[in-house]
């Protein structure tokens, strides 16, 4: 379990324990986090639950690997270099405390 928090440019946090296993995308669309979508209910093809992960825990989360590399080049909010998709993060417990920050896309 992991207590994560997400900041949705614009909205109050939303701070949630989420279960082992399961994706931070799941999540954030259980607990109506603004800005996460996830059209493609996580099949790595739509970027709609772009996320930027604080800088502190880009170890504990990792780098997107190149499928996901490929697909965050779609992200109408622009692509950082700690942009990640939340349908390719699985809570665990060395995630507890992890921040995301959910940038607003572009019209």
């Amino acid at each position: 379990m992991a207590t994560i928090t997400w900041k949705p440019e614009g909205h109050p946090d939303i701070v949630a324990e989420v279960c082992d296993g399961r994706t931070l995308m799941e999540a954030a669309l259980t607990h109506s986090v603004p800005g996460i979508f996830g059209d493609c209910g996580g099949a790595l093809a739509c970027a709609t639950c772009h996320v930027v992960v604080a800088e502190e825990w880009l170890a504990a989360t990792g780098r997107p690997g190149p499928d996901e590399d490929e697909v965050l080049d779609m992200v109408e909010a622009g692509r950082r270099p700690n942009s990640r998709l939340s349908c390719q993060i699985r809570a665990h417990s060395d995630l507890d405390g992890l921040i995301l920050h959910v940038p607003v896309s572009l019209p």
